[in-house]
């Protein structure tokens, strides 16, 4: 087809290139705020982790001089280089946001490539929560056009639909006309990429971090290249040999894109973490969480616990003795024994020298995993889970989950996420500058420029005393949404 607007992709990049805020309900403007302020949260507590000061030194090294901020660091950087930096930081830690049926995580991707480009350009913050709910949006609708071939073959899904995220998301921002549009996310096409190896239980290192990081930097650069009429193939998503064919293959729906356009918004579908680990071990955790309570065991007190979970859960999250923080925030051995013994909350927990725990590993080793049917029926759309907990002197209890705290199911409240927010921004900001942060989110579509936001983000090390690095880590208090009566039952 050569009409470029007559394709499924044309005609949603059409779309989104139009939208305006009075477009946007009321709920979905509240949400796409939430996903802002959780989002810079992550990059606030990622920034302080090895591999986004590695990543810091490294353009240090390059001798980068711009105007952009850099998330938890006084100096600026141009417009890609912020971006990668700050979409490494906000996917940190896995406490960024998901969207579960398409399996991508859009914060790391839209946020710092919209907010990099309007402090370029001096856009309103307007500008950057209309960007914001585009990205999201496409990022959602190609994430569920390619199918799960990709993710079955071990490609990360959620690197392969960013760049173009990313894309859209810095281009509003610019203003860019259409035509400038499309051309660059077909530029934007051909960074897709990434690998799922760092799950595969062998040592994840830092690989993952990187991936949105690379996609935001992809997404400013390919909007600055067309904006100067680098030109890209206009249908690079579905057309021959685009995107969806090469990478969805055989599961490519590109209808995708366009099913419910303008009803449905990819923003009300997220999901916000309540723990620092993969989003398939979440259900897992929270159960065990909930059946523990305030109970403490001893490794020898754990007899068995039966963890059901779909058949790609159980077929790549199951090494019970991970090297290190990634592989442990892959490992449902791990992460269930964590439950049990300590406190899955704290990212401490993840730490390369908590990993190798003895106790730890001892229950781990007793982790059974096997592929619960009625979690296979509802994956992707939900990651369910079933455990069957058995612990010394008492009957086994059985409880299951079918969606998680977080997820649009059991959701998070905004005062719940101002609630994350201060806590990951006391670890780089005092709560003074903090709490200026979240309010100017929540005003954002009133904000002419977003300056005086990001620059808040420039934290410099906090003074002793202020950071509250020795309180215990928690995104939400441990009593919401406890494993139902109903739902807890003894075992055969």
């Amino acid at each position: 087809m050569d009409d470029v607007s007559e394709t499924d992709a044309g005609r949603l990049i059409g779309v989104l290139h139009g939208l305006t805020l009075d477009d946007l309900p009321p709920e979905v403007v509240i949400k796409a705020k939430d996903c802002l302020l959780d989002g810079l949260g992550c990059g606030l507590f990622g920034s302080e982790q090895p591999w986004s000061r590695i990543l810091c030194e490294e353009m240090d090294a390059d001798g980068l001089a711009g105007a952009c901020t850099v998330i938890g660091r006084t100096r600026p950087l141009p417009a890609p280089a912020a971006a990668l930096c700050n979409g490494t930081a906000i996917h940190g830690f896995e406490l960024d946001d998901l969207i579960a049926e398409s399996i991508v995580h859009p914060a790391a991707a839209v946020i710092p490539a919209a907010l990099a480009a309007a402090e370029e350009c001096g856009a309103s913050g307007g500008r950057v929560l209309l960007a914001i709910v585009a990205g999201y949006e496409i990022m959602h609708r190609v994430g569920l056009s390619l199918g799960d071939g990709p993710a079955r073959r071990g490609f990360h899904t959620t690197s392969l639909a960013a760049p173009i995220a990313a894309t859209i998301a810095a281009g509003m921002v610019m203003g860019l006309p259409l035509a400038d549009l499309r051309s660059a996310i077909g530029l934007a096409c051909s960074a897709s990429s990434g690998v799922k190896n760092f799950a595969a239980g062998h040592g994840g290192g830092m690989v993952k971090r990187l991936h949105l990081g690379r996609a935001a930097e992809a997404g400013v650069r390919m909007s600055r290249l067309a904006a100067r009429q680098f030109t890209g193939p206009p249908n690079a998503i579905d057309g021959k040999m685009g995107l969806l064919e090469v990478f969805g293959g055989d599961t490519a729906r590109p209808e995708r894109l366009t099913h419910g356009l303008g009803r449905d918004w990819a923003v009300m579908d997220i999901w916000f973490k309540v723990y620092p680990i993969c989003g398939w071990i979440q259900s897992v955790v929270q159960i065990l969480s909930d059946l523990r309570g305030n109970r403490t065991f001893q490794a020898a007190d754990v007899e068995k616990v039966r963890v059901g979970v779909s058949a790609y859960a159980a077929r790549n999250n199951g090494e019970p003795a991970p090297l290190d923080t990634m592989g442990a925030q892959y490992s449902i051995p791990y992460c269930a024994a964590l439950s049990l013994l300590g406190d899955p909350r704290d990212p401490t927990e993840y730490a390369k020298e908590r990993v190798a725990d003895a106790d730890l590993r001892a229950v781990a080793r007793k982790v059974e995993i096997h592929v619960d049917p009625a979690a296979e029926a509802v994956y992707p759309a939900k990651f369910a889970a079933s455990v069957e907990l058995s612990v010394a002197g008492a009957a086994p209890v059985l409880a299951r989950v079918d969606e998680c705290r977080g997820t649009p199911a059991d959701p998070c409240s905004s005062d719940d996420l101002r609630a994350k927010f201060m806590l990951l921004a006391s670890r780089r900001l005092a709560a003074p500058e903090a709490q200026a942060i979240a309010d100017d989110v929540a005003r954002l579509e009133r904000l002419p420029s977003i300056d005086p936001l990001a620059r808040r983000l420039r934290a410099g090390p906090l003074a002793a005393g202020q950071a509250h690095m020795g309180a215990p880590f928690t995104l939400l208090p441990s009593s919401a949404g406890e494993v139902s009566p109903s739902s807890a039952t003894e075992g055969s």
